[in-house]
């Protein structure tokens, strides 16, 4: 168990072993699972692309990572299952403001160096394709401020190594009245949306490349609304009071599953988190109890129905 700890009564130990023992054996009949020096069999024709996490000894491929065996046409290589975040260019990342720079802001991601967010990169308030200006670089600390949460897509790389970023989408830009979590990046994997509106709930649900996962209310992107002018904005308390108690519910709910689902290792996807949400629900388990020992269990349980039906289906 990662990140959450509780006592497990001995009824509620052999279920969750026997769980875990049902979910390797589904992971070993859909998956070819190998550690360092296992042997890779590949076929005997010619043009084998050996990639990454592969190596040749004597005639054979053998794995160089503990892995899944992957393979993309000829080519074959080792995917870690667990591993540090790797930043690829297009990535969605949700990061933290920790400096306001001449014009840029470094942002922190979960990676080894801090990424760049430039100005340039950014959209303007005023929404025109333009050169940027002095009066912008003073106004920047109106855009974004230390400790500020941001959404942006990777540009790509700088010669310093660090990243560059860029948020020149309406759906880019600063994140507020939710909750940010940190979960192993490996645990989100790159699909073609990363940004979820849960209309049951009034939730937007960003899953960050980078492991960083915000969970918040609803906005509904407009036209110029990525950046508000310093006269209109509202203090804290005043933003905090115009979300209903029953959305802030959600957030918390929404928040608590990708807890749950992270700390048993499973795979961060939207369906399993809605679903996940959905059982606290019908199974009337507070907010505070998803935490806890027996719900647990339960979602284990689930996880290795949901797999079972998976592979009922592409049989």
């Amino acid at each position: 168990m990662r990140g959450l700890q509780f006592p497990l009564n001995q009824t509620q130990r052999v279920r969750l072993q026997s769980a875990l023992q049902q979910l390797q054996d589904v992971a070993s009949k859909s998956t070819a699972s190998v550690t360092v020096a296992d042997t890779i069999p590949v076929s005997n024709e010619d043009g084998i692309l050996k990639g990454h996490g592969t190596s040749e000894l004597n005639g054979e491929v053998v794995a160089t990572l503990c892995g899944v065996v992957e393979r993309v046409n000829k080519l074959v290589y080792v995917r870690s299952l667990r591993s540090r975040y790797k930043p690829e260019v297009g990535d969605i990342i949700v990061g933290r403001v920790i400096e306001i720079a001449p014009k840029r802001w470094r942002l922190e991601i979960n990676f080894s160096q801090d990424a760049v967010l430039m100005l340039s990169s950014m959209n303007l308030p005023d929404g025109i394709q333009r050169r940027r200006t002095a009066v912008d670089e003073l106004n920047m600390r109106s855009i974004f401020e230390e400790n500020d949460v941001i959404c942006a897509e990777v540009r790509g790389f700088q010669r310093d190594g660090s990243l560059q970023l860029q948020a020149r989408s309406q759906k880019y830009g600063k994140l507020t009245r939710g909750q940010m979590l940190t979960v192993p990046a490996y645990l989100v994997k790159r699909r073609k949306h990363h940004f979820h509106h849960l209309q049951q709930y009034g939730v937007d649900l960003i899953l960050g490349c980078n492991g960083y996962v915000w969970v918040g209310e609803h906005v509904e992107v407009r036209e110029n609304d990525m950046v508000v002018d310093q006269k209109n904005k509202l203090d804290e308390t005043q933003v905090q009071s115009l979300v209903s108690f029953e959305t802030r519910q959600f957030v918390c709910r929404i928040a608590n599953a990708v807890r749950l689902l992270a700390a048993l290792g499973f795979a961060l996807l939207v369906e399993v988190i809605v679903d996940t949400v959905e059982a606290s629900v019908l199974s009337n388990v507070a907010i505070k109890d998803m935490l806890g020992a027996e719900f647990y269990v339960q979602t284990a349980e689930r996880e290795v129905q949901r797999r079972l039906s998976l592979m009922k289906r592409r049989s």
